[in-house]
């Protein structure tokens, strides 16, 4: 058989080529399935005259003692954060409430709720002023920072006491591709 180009091949070798990469493919699965045989097993495969890459690197490890001093200042780092994101949350949901006119409407229904003839009933409008929302919510804000950074501290020192009795985490760390 002849192509356009001169250059002929036949279909032997064509066919030779086919079976060639099919009986590679079936090498390379039967590789990949001897490999994920033996994964449990720690005996190394060996290929024909390939070397095989060396397998990953594992270490076993004991968390016996934690540094209080880096655990607080650690978790006063990450309260403060926490603080920042909450602050900025409470601002941005209260702006978007007080545009949509949320407040006034829980106004409007609170006063018509608890009017009567004589009187014009309850203003809550006081409880929803911006100041008020924030100055609670920093002061809400401020004592999760001491809150956490001495619970995470005396967390810390407990783990401590604890390992030192039982010998701690055991953690084992592999390398990877």
């Amino acid at each position: 058989m002849q192509n356009d180009s001169g250059a002929g091949f036949s279909t032997g070798a064509a066919a030779a080529a086919v079976s060639g990469a099919v009986a590679g493919l079936a090498g390379v699965a039967g590789s990949v399935t001897s490999a994920w045989q033996s994964r449990g097993s720690n005996k190394k495969v060996k290929q024909s005259g390939r070397a095989r890459r060396a397998s990953k690197r594992q270490a076993m490890l004991t968390l016996s003692r934690v540094e209080p001093w880096s655990v607080m200042k650690f978790s006063f780092l990450s309260s403060v954060v926490a603080f920042i994101i909450l602050f900025v949350a409470v601002a941005m949901l209260y702006m978007v409430l007080s545009m949509l006119g949320t407040f006034d409407s829980l106004q409007h229904f609170v006063s018509t709720l608890t009017s009567s003839q004589g009187s014009t009933g309850t203003n809550i409008s006081h409880y929803f002023s911006a100041s008020l929302i924030l100055g609670y919510t920093a002061m809400l804000g401020a004592l999760n920072i001491v809150l956490i950074t001495a619970m995470s501290t005396v967390g810390s020192v407990v783990y401590n006491l604890i390992a030192k009795t039982v010998g701690g985490i055991e953690v084992t760390l592999r390398e990877t591709d």
